[in-house]
């Protein structure tokens, strides 16, 4: 077939990154397979990582001859990515299209003509050859742009709500909550009456998820923030908490605040504090810096981080393509998103566009459009 453009990253072993655009041949399905022509792709937190590395993108410079982004790492930083030093690796984690080509298997064939979300990894370019299970099958009248961010987002938000049922808890804390990803959580827990504590930065953060609905949410910044949050996990009984930042003291806060609430009614001595298990996943890594703990909340507790991948492992696969149709079936609704702009593969790369969407300001938010370089 014909060739297509696809983005690629480099980090080298004398701490230099280049993302560059690359010629590659269109490739050919295999049976269980599908092509999809590429119409959308977001720039997820989780994407900038794979395709930027620890560089120092103030630095960053635009080669337009090579269409590549260039920049230097951070001094003393190569030892953190070393198992990717020199290799050429593709980036974006998904996206959506139109299904030109399928493998011969029955499941490939059915899914020629539609508009599919999938995850893969390499979504950055033309075209994108993926296994039919890495595909969510879309409804007629939904484009492309909509089902651009059918994965990453919607089936994390599922995913936190099925994992406190699994692991026996009744409610949620969530940092970060007024993201995409943070919205969507909102609206699964209203739908399905769920006790959601909302933690935010700032104020008019608060006024976008109490908009739609948020019975709880709560500014980090407030000098009050302790005692609120105690407050809040008093009233809702939560025991799970998933934190998007990573860094400094708030997952050790959000412990603490669990363990007031779980031995306030204790009497006598209480050296292990409460017996109910406290537990807080990171998901993602908005502040790189150390997490720091501050261990006031006695031996029943556990951090761990939670990736959507591991998850979907775990469960049933009639319950993942479960997940998979109500993705489909609220992708206007629930899992619906707001694109700021929409960048080519080549725009994508100049360092003013990089600025703007590596910011990971709320409320923003990035789309790819590889048809853009047509």
């Amino acid at each position: 077939m014909k060739t297509m453009q696809q983005l690629f990253s480099t980090v080298t072993s004398d701490g230099q990154l280049k993302v560059n655009l690359v010629e590659q041949d269109v490739p050919t399905p295999k049976p269980h397979e599908v092509l999809v022509k590429m119409e959308a792709a977001p720039i997820n937190p989780s994407d900038m990582w794979p395709m930027f590395g620890p560089a120092d993108l103030s630095q960053a410079t635009y080669d337009a001859g090579q269409k590549a982004l260039l920049a230097p790492l951070f001094p003393g930083t190569a030892k953190r990515v070393s198992s990717r030093l020199d290799q050429t690796l593709p980036i974006g984690n998904e996206g959506a299209g139109t299904v030109v080509a399928t493998g011969d298997s029955d499941a490939a064939k059915a899914l020629m003509g539609k508009t599919v979300g999938l995850i893969s990894g390499a979504t950055y370019a033309n075209y994108c050859c993926v296994p039919v299970q890495a595909c969510i099958a879309h409804h007629a009248d939904t484009t492309p742009k909509q089902a651009a961010s059918s994965f990453v987002n919607p089936l994390t938000a599922l995913g936190m709500v099925d994992t406190m049922r699994m692991e026996g808890h009744t409610a949620l804390v969530h940092t970060a909550a007024a993201s995409s990803l943070g919205q969507m959580l909102n609206k699964i827990c209203l739908a399905e009456d769920v006790p959601l504590v909302n933690i935010v930065r700032k104020a008019e953060q608060q006024d976008i998820l109490r908009s739609q609905g948020a019975k709880i949410v709560l500014n980090s910044s407030d000098e009050t923030f302790k005692q609120d949050l105690y407050n809040a996990i008093d009233q809702t009984g939560a025991t799970l908490g998933f934190d998007a930042i990573g860094g400094g003291e708030l997952v050790s806060d959000i412990l603490t605040a669990m363990e007031r609430v779980g031995s306030k009614d204790a009497v006598g001595l209480n050296t292990y504090g409460s017996l109910t298990h406290k537990q807080v996943y990171l998901y993602g890594s908005l502040d790189i810096s150390p997490t720091i703990l501050n261990r006031a909340y006695g031996m029943s507790w556990g951090i761990g981080g939670w990736l959507l991948m591991r998850f979907l492992s775990k469960v049933e696969p009639t319950r993942v393509m479960a997940l998979h149709k109500r993705v489909a079936d609220e992708i206007s609704s629930t899992f619906a998103n707001h694109f700021s702009a929409e960048l080519s593969l080549e725009q994508a790369l100049q360092p003013e566009n990089v600025a703007r969407y590596n910011a990971k300001k709320t409320g923003e938010k990035y789309l790819i459009n590889p048809s853009l370089d047509a």
